[in-house]
């Protein structure tokens, strides 16, 4: 609401500004009905902007002068100089009340009412008010034009080239320690300047989710259901140019998930549902990217009558569909013409739509995932970059040439090793097979007519159609790139999807992934892989991921507890409290390594987590994602190896993250909340807090609105505390008061710790039994 107002208090100095004299003008052109109607305009404007954001007052004074207006729109009134004179004291007084609230200090309001009675036909003349300019604040915001940015960002990208310049032509000359310095302090500054432009251009994602409520309230009434929507996020930011792309993919989204995917009041109480329907849209960033989530709980897809469609209208053969896994299946949805609605409503079952809008967000660089839960609902997760201006690519190099890939079009890099890689011929097409999955492959190297070497890293690309392996001599960094279009010629070719300027100076071209895959004639068919040496059918095995680790080992671990992995400066890992620690996003992880960092300055760390609690693993090197077989010979010793495995022909040691976990005190998402009745000495916030908050509470003094505590603690010589959760005294003395004593005491930290468990679970199991 504060941001609202802002704006609002923005927006109406920016017209007052230049209203008073379109009134003036008007007097003298009465018959000026454009000035006219500019002026009806910013009374009404401000009427309803006082409603939304209740402002009494100025509109009340607002509402006056758009009746008096609105009379002379319709030729009820003549505008002579009483009216205008009215009208000028109506928005002099408005632009007091602006700067009244801006400043946050009360004004009179005897005068208001003398004001609008003036506008009255057969009033005296208007009384004369002098607007308050001391209470006037500074302006902190100016309007700019979306393409003033643009050319500010493109400025700032030949800053970048101009910059690079200069720094190759200083290490080819003799170096002077001054200018070096000089070119030091320009770098950083025009780092953080291409930083600060990013920013003007983001919005809050509130903006994009506003129109929601009115949208699913009107689709659920015309349709005849009941749906509660829920929004998270609305804070996150977004590139303002982003927000208007997703409106329409968005609304679309919103649309079919009401229609097709919530079911009616009488088939949601038949199936044992609510009545009411459940939409979530929630927006959170992940890295570079900004990630919108559409959950239902309808009835999903119905993935059978979607192949039943494909069938009916050609579009596949009959091998084509039995080979489809079920992901396949349910990107038919996204096939231009087909529906899996028999009918055509006023909203949806014409098979348009889903196309179009994962060929909108492809074209703005994101994708879709949907996950489906058949009779449960269906969630649409939707991908994007966090601005258009800045892009997170991969390096890949070809020969002695590089090349920038859409980090969001790529789903894994893999090695060309071992047995999990195999590259094979099927007549004059390579494919390649990884661990169990065979896609098409095109080397990079032959496409370009670079390089016919075999690929020694294989990029998988994720595309509408399918995914394919993209055949590379290196992968070499990652780098977030301001992107141009590239030359008209260039561009012709389909493969380039512009040109960036990375740190280094040299331009580079941006493949475009969709573009490769055209231009080598994929044809995507999912199909199993063929290996005659396992014609047993077996049970999938379970994915790890291979790394290399700090005491150079080779060990792997199971992909089901890695989150995510990322690279973390070794400043932020230190030795406290006696154990390893991470500091990242405002907190604290524990840390754990084998090895040591041996004057690394950046090392990658897998973030590890049970579904409850997280801890960090640091490694020298993430390799692959491997299949671990059956058969481990188990460790003799316990610790965190759990055996070892043969993976291609090699001993790699398998890390046992229940091992791991076990040695770290569980840090709960959600931790009970402990209430302190502080007595004012402190005592229980320096002394208690730390080691309760140690063992997985969240200490309060003070509960929030929703909030309820599991526990209380309060001192033998305090008063009652009244509260609902069962209460744990303190006492000062070593020795209670008798054998009926149950209060602990207070620098006894084993037993309270012990005393407060029992407690809550002894509550627990009684709420439970009630």
């Amino acid at each position: 609401m504060d941001d609202l107002l802002q704006e609002f208090i923005a927006e109406t100095r920016e017209t007052l500004e230049a209203i008073s004299g379109e009134i003036v003008a008007w007097e003298a052109q009465p018959a000026d009905r454009e000035r006219l109607d500019s002026i009806f305009r910013f009374v009404h404007t401000v009427k309803g902007s006082c409603g939304f954001l209740d402002l009494p007052r100025l509109g009340r004074l607002s509402h006056a002068a758009e009746d008096v207006l609105a009379s002379v729109r319709d030729g009820k009134r003549v505008p002579d100089t009483a009216l205008v004179d009215a009208v000028l004291a109506i928005v002099d007084r408005i632009a007091e009340l602006v700067e009244a609230i801006d400043a946050g200090v009360p004004l009179d309001d005897s005068s208001e009412d003398l004001l609008i009675a003036a506008l009255a036909e057969d009033a005296r003349p208007a009384m004369a008010v002098v607007p308050i300019i001391a209470n006037r604040s500074a302006s902190r915001s100016v309007r700019l034009n979306v393409d003033l940015l643009d050319r500010m960002m493109s400025g700032m990208s030949e800053m970048v080239l101009a910059r690079n310049e200069l720094a190759r032509r200083l290490r080819d000359s003799a170096s002077d320690p001054a200018v070096e310095a000089a070119l030091e302090r320009l770098s950083l500054t025009v780092a953080d300047m291409r930083e600060t432009v990013t920013r003007t251009r983001m919005q809050k994602i509130d903006a994009l989710f506003s129109a929601l409520p009115r949208m699913v309230r009107d689709t659920a009434a015309e349709l005849g259901k009941a749906v509660t929507l829920v929004v998270e996020g609305a804070d996150v930011e977004l590139d303002r140019e982003m927000i208007e792309l997703m409106r329409d993919p968005l609304a679309h989204v919103i649309r079919n998930s009401v229609d097709h995917g919530i079911e009616s009041p009488a088939d949601r109480v038949a199936g044992g549902k609510p009545q009411t329907g459940r939409l979530v849209v929630s927006a959170r960033q992940s890295g570079n990217q900004i990630l919108i989530e559409i959950a239902d709980d309808g009835r999903g897809v119905d993935t059978a009558r979607l192949i039943a469609k494909a069938r009916q209208q050609g579009l596949y053969g009959e091998a084509e569909l039995a080979a489809m896994d079920e992901a396949a299946q349910l990107n038919l949805i996204f096939h231009a013409g087909l529906s899996s609605r028999d009918t055509v409503t006023a909203i949806s079952g014409r098979g348009v739509g889903m196309d179009v809008v994962r060929a909108n967000i492809e074209q703005i660089g994101g994708r879709v995932v949907l996950t489906n839960q058949p009779g449960k609902g269906l969630r649409i997760v939707i991908h994007v970059p966090l601005t258009l201006s800045i892009l997170s690519t991969i390096i890949v190099g070809v020969g002695a040439q590089r090349f920038a890939l859409a980090r969001q079009a790529i789903e894994e890099i893999v090695r060309v090793r071992g047995d999990q890689v195999r590259i094979d011929m099927i007549g004059d097409a390579a494919t390649v097979a990884v661990r169990g999955r065979r896609m098409p492959l095109v080397s990079l190297g032959e496409l370009l007519k670079i390089d016919d070497a075999p690929p020694t890293n294989l990029v998988i690309v994720s595309t509408r159609e399918g995914n394919y392996a993209l055949g590379v001599d290196t992968v070499l960094d990652t780098e977030e790139l301001v992107v141009k279009p590239a030359s008209s010629a260039v561009m012709a070719t389909r493969i380039y999807a512009g040109m960036t300027l990375p740190d280094s100076g040299l331009p580079m071209l941006l493949l475009d992934g969709g573009g490769i895959a055209a231009v080598a004639g994929l044809k995507f068919v999912a199909a199993p892989v063929a290996d005659d040496a396992a014609a047993e059918a077996e049970e999938p095995g379970v994915q790890a991921l291979l790394f290399d680790d700090l005491d150079g080992q080779r060990r792997a671990i199971a992909l089901a507890v890695i989150d995510r992995v990322e690279p973390v400066s070794t400043s932020a890992i230190r030795f406290t409290a006696g154990a390893m620690r991470l500091a990242i996003g405002g907190t604290t992880v524990p840390l754990y390594m084998l090895g040591d960092l041996a004057g690394r300055t950046e090392v990658p760390v897998l973030r590890l987590t049970d579904g409850d609690s997280e801890i960090a693993y640091a490694i020298a090197e993430p390799i692959e994602i491997v299949t671990l077989p059956k058969a481990m010979a188990p460790a003799r010793d316990a610790g965190p190896i759990a055996g070892v495995v043969m993976i291609a022909g090699e001993q790699v040691e398998l890390v046992d993250p229940h091992a791991l976990f076990a040695g770290e005190p569980v840090v709960h998402a959600t931790q009970p909340v402990c209430l302190l009745q502080v007595d004012g000495s402190g005592w229980m916030e320096t002394f208690l807090k730390p080691a309760l908050e140690a063992s997985g509470y969240r200490c309060v003094t003070k509960l929030g609105a929703d909030e309820q505590a599991v526990i209380t603690l309060a001192m033998d010589d305090a008063a009652e505390p009244v509260s609902l959760a069962p209460v744990v005294t303190l006492r000062r003395n070593r020795t209670g008061q008798g054998a009926d004593d149950a209060s602990i005491y207070r620098y006894d930290r084993p037993a309270l710790i012990e005393a407060m468990a029992e407690r809550v679970a002894r509550h627990g199991a009684g709420a439970g039994a009630r």
